[in-house]
């Protein structure tokens, strides 16, 4: 894969942060290893993570292919299909799901699945994660495509770090919002309090992140809110509805569900639209997962 500094806020930057902005799919961690390891070149020579970019540089990764014995294996776990062809599988995963191993969870996975259904994956960035571009939180439900080809991974990466991708969820927040609709437009970035949250952070620090939002269902107690996501920031829904004071129901990490005015048996946010050009044909191509059942009251 190949990219140039083509933008001036580019242009001063590290190379690893700069990667990590092209492959979300890849970790901070992965992405420092490949550099060390020499599978990233600057200007046609070995780098390091935190060389600084100029304009009009030219950056070169190549991802190595994984060691047997770390990558996933296939394991028959029923799979909601939504569309697959030679290039890429659409699935509807259910929550509860995670997406791919890690720590905690080396089987069980959407992964594991998708092999065993699909005999192989493109190889992707990570060993471990075959196949995918972009993830849902575990108890996230809805629309995800996975990569069958390096073609369709190339093309699906870039079309997602580009912001060429209509993701549309459904939430059910608690109470209701201060307005019917709105654009949230923040910066996100890890809590330093807590490693496991994202919060809101004040400029210049964090990600940019931008979640568009119309209220569907307006309750006193639990609404039902549609979020168009312009960036796929970690656990944008959940910061940006918490940023309006209604949190998502069942939240057990931004909310106290306990506390909440409806109780829900689940996280209540769903992947409910998922729209692209296929990445080797240029069809245009858009899915919709429907809403679970936990939804119904709102719908």
């Amino acid at each position: 894969m190949e990219f140039v500094v083509d933008s001036q806020a580019d242009a001063g930057g590290r190379i690893d942060r700069f990667l990590a902005a092209r492959l979300p799919e890849l970790s901070r961690g992965r992405i420092q290893a490949l550099i060390r390891d020499g599978d990233v070149t600057l200007n046609g020579d070995a780098t390091k993570p935190r060389q600084a970019l100029a304009a009009d540089d030219i950056v070169r990764v190549t991802i190595p292919p994984p060691p047997a014995d770390v990558r996933p294996e296939a394991e028959d776990i029923p799979l909601e299909i939504l569309h697959e062809d030679d290039h890429l599988v659409v699935v509807d995963k259910p929550a509860g799901l995670v997406v791919h191993p890690g720590a905690g969870n080396s089987t069980g996975t959407l992964v594991n699945a998708l092999l065993q259904h699909c005999g192989r994956l493109a190889a992707g960035g990570d060993p471990e994660r075959p196949g995918i571009v972009h993830r849902l939180d575990k108890d996230t439900s809805g629309c995800l495509v996975a990569a069958r080809t390096e073609a369709a991974y190339r093309g699906l990466v870039a079309a997602f770090s580009g912001r060429e991708v209509t993701k549309v969820y459904l939430t059910v927040v608690d109470g209701r919002p201060p307005a019917d609709s709105g654009t949230i437009e923040n910066r996100i970035a890890r809590n330093p309090s807590d490693r496991q949250k994202m919060a809101v952070v004040p400029p210049p620090s964090g990600k940019p992140a931008v979640t568009s939002y119309h209220v569907r269902t307006p309750r006193d107690d639990a609404s039902l809110v549609e979020c168009l996501l312009h960036t796929g920031r970690t656990h944008q829904i959940r910061v940006h509805m918490k940023s309006l004071g209604c949190p998502v129901l069942g939240d057990p990490i931004y909310a106290r569900p306990a506390r909440q005015r409806v109780a829900a048996t689940r996280l209540m946010l769903h992947a409910w639209q998922l729209g692209f050009e296929h990445p080797v044909t240029g069809e245009p191509m858009r899915f919709e997962s429907p809403p679970p059942p936990e939804f119904a009251g709102w719908l």
